[in-house]
């Protein structure tokens, strides 16, 4: 299982599935900014420090690259409402219309992918994937399993 999980987040992490995911999506974006405005896009608004985290990249290089989409229209930096001292990258208008064509082509993607499955495997597959991230997560933040997933 292991293997697999580092197969799944090898194919995801790939230079060339960005670059793939931006030529299907028919926008102009860095692809070093790519990952960083799905985040946002998803995520958002998010502290820069997460954000970092979540891409595993250092603050300071995620901070310029923030930069770099705020300059472009895409994302803007803003304070956290509820602690001032958290700065955030929020999506704008314009780099929510560039995630809902990622989107859409992530979507034909998956569709071609998926349509030899039955409609039962993909509900599981979806229902598995969730569970082992809010398990994972939970075992990660040191919380008991008992807590997450009580015994039936």
């Amino acid at each position: 299982m292991h293997d697999a999980l580092l197969t799944i987040v090898g194919t995801f992490n790939r230079p060339q599935r960005d670059e793939l995911m931006i030529k299907e999506s028919g926008i102009q974006l860095d692809r070093a900014l790519f990952p960083l405005l799905v985040q946002i896009g998803r995520f958002g608004p998010i502290g820069i420090v997460e954000l970092a985290d979540r891409v595993g990249r250092d603050y300071t290089t995620v901070s310029r690259q923030v930069a770099r989409l705020e300059e472009t229209g895409l994302a803007q930096r803003q304070k956290n409402p509820k602690d001032r001292r958290i700065n955030e990258a929020a999506i704008t208008l314009a780099g929510k219309g560039m995630t809902d064509k990622i989107d859409t082509a992530r979507a034909q993607i998956y569709r071609g992918i998926f349509q030899q499955w039955c409609e039962d495997d993909c509900i599981a597959l979806t229902r598995l994937l969730q569970k082992f991230v809010v398990d994972f997560t939970a075992k990660e933040q040191g919380r008991n399993d008992e807590t997450v997933n009580p015994p039936a």
